[in-house]
């Protein structure tokens, strides 16, 4: 860490009880470190889990509800991203990270979120899963606070009308405009429409709208965790429109292409990232989604840097990663990296830094440990530029990265990549 390694606790007028940082209170920061050499804590620093001798952060996560595939695999790529940072360690110290969970909705994401800031006094947020949570939670927590938010995996197009809410997977407008393409390069010039009744679902539907040539014969939205969306599936065959799009979760997903195969149902069914997983193909017949295709962010890996981190990854976990784990990844490496360049560690610091180290005017650098070297050798971030297992991330002023696309199929109910787009 460059600068004055001294602990910094950035206070705003305190307007809540609750000490600390954050919500309505201060945006500072956590942990202990040593000035000039002096190993005296003077800390005032929150009450959370975190090790006084470590650099402390938080993560909302989905460990649990509709979105709990994604977290799964969020937690495995966190844990081996922390292990190849503190390999290096940050300023000396190690990088720890306080996680909570958002069980996949917005009260409860919130909530998370406002531990980790008011109680835990973290400077930086990674999260959350689902672009309603991260919306939320930058509005109820993190807007008017100096606290970095940043991310993992939140595509909703709304996203970018909020600069200060960072994130590593690229909008979904790209995968609508996507979808809309590939309909129409399939032959199908009507299409019946459903999505989530939430700002992911919605505004993806509004780009796709915008972006489809054909005419959209059904469209509805619909709520999430029902027992049952007969009625919907009803509707959507009543419209005859052979392709049917899906922009929901798995969860939901699941529960409709069951409904749709008891029914007797057969479209050529296309959907989003958010549609695939692993709960989808335990919880759905054999051959009942077979031919579906689905846009999603790709992870770039050509590049012997994924290579190596995918290597890791499966020597780990008995698993490949997704694009998504490469984001979470990505996320801490971006995260350690701040903290390494800031001045100090408050949230006021990591903000003025966090988009500078991913920026293409620096050196290309491949890992946190490549990027320490430039600052111990008298760089500064605007000497860096991270390229993420993800791919290059370069977040703009509205806190969006560049990104690419995969397309994939369901063959033999299982998931293959079969094309990758430019975003």
């Amino acid at each position: 860490m460059r600068g004055n390694n001294k602990l910094v606790q950035n206070r705003r007028d305190v307007l809540t009880a609750a000490g600390g940082a954050g919500l309505l209170a201060l945006a500072g920061c956590v942990g202990t470190t040593e000035e000039n050499g002096d190993d005296s804590d003077d800390s005032d620093g929150g009450d959370g889990d975190g090790d006084e001798d470590a650099y402390t952060i938080g993560m909302v996560d989905s460990l649990t509800g509709s979105l709990a595939d994604f977290g799964e695999r969020n937690q495995r790529a966190k844990e081996l991203a922390l292990e190849h940072v503190n390999a290096v360690g940050v300023g000396g110290q190690e990088l720890e990270i306080i996680v909570e969970d958002s069980e996949s909705e917005s009260q409860p994401g919130v909530s998370a979120a406002q531990k980790l800031v008011n109680q835990d006094n973290v400077p930086f947020v990674i999260g959350a899963v689902g672009s309603g949570v991260s919306l939320s939670i930058y509005e109820s927590v993190i807007e008017g606070t100096d606290v970095v938010q940043l991310s993992q995996s939140s595509t909703g197009v709304g996203l970018e009308d909020y600069p200060g809410l960072l994130r590593m997977s690229p909008g979904g407008a790209t995968q609508s405009a996507a979808l809309a393409d590939i309909i129409t390069e399939d032959g199908y010039d009507e299409v019946a429409v459903t999505y989530i009744n939430d700002e992911f679902g919605e505004s993806l539907y509004d780009a796709f709208e915008e972006n489809y040539e054909g005419d959209i014969v059904y469209d509805s939205s619909h709520d999430g965790e029902e027992a049952s969306y007969d009625s919907l599936v009803s509707q959507m065959g009543g419209s005859d429109a052979e392709a049917w799009l899906c922009i929901t979760y798995q969860q939901e997903f699941a529960t409709i292409v069951n409904d749709m195969y008891s029914g007797g149902y057969e479209p050529q069914l296309y959907g989003a990232d958010s549609n695939r997983g692993d709960t989808v193909l335990e919880n759905t017949p054999e051959g009942s989604m077979d031919g579906m295709k689905l846009v999603e962010p790709a992870a770039a890996e050509e590049e012997d840097h994924y290579q190596e981190f995918a290597d890791a990854f499966e020597a780990e976990y008995d698993e490949s990663p997704t694009a998504w784990s490469a984001f979470a990844y990505d996320c801490v490496t971006t995260a350690a990296l701040s903290i390494e360049a800031a001045d100090e560690f408050s949230g006021e610091a990591l903000s003025e830094v966090v988009r500078d180290v991913t920026r293409p005017d620096g050196e290309e650098v491949f890992s946190f440990e490549e990027g320490k070297e430039i600052l111990d050798d008298g760089g500064t971030p605007d000497d860096i530029n991270l390229q993420g297992v993800s791919g290059p991330i370069d977040l703009d002023e509205n806190g969006d990265p560049r990104g690419s696309l995969q397309v994939m199929e369901v063959q033999n109910h299982d998931y293959e990549t079969i094309e990758f787009r430019e975003s």
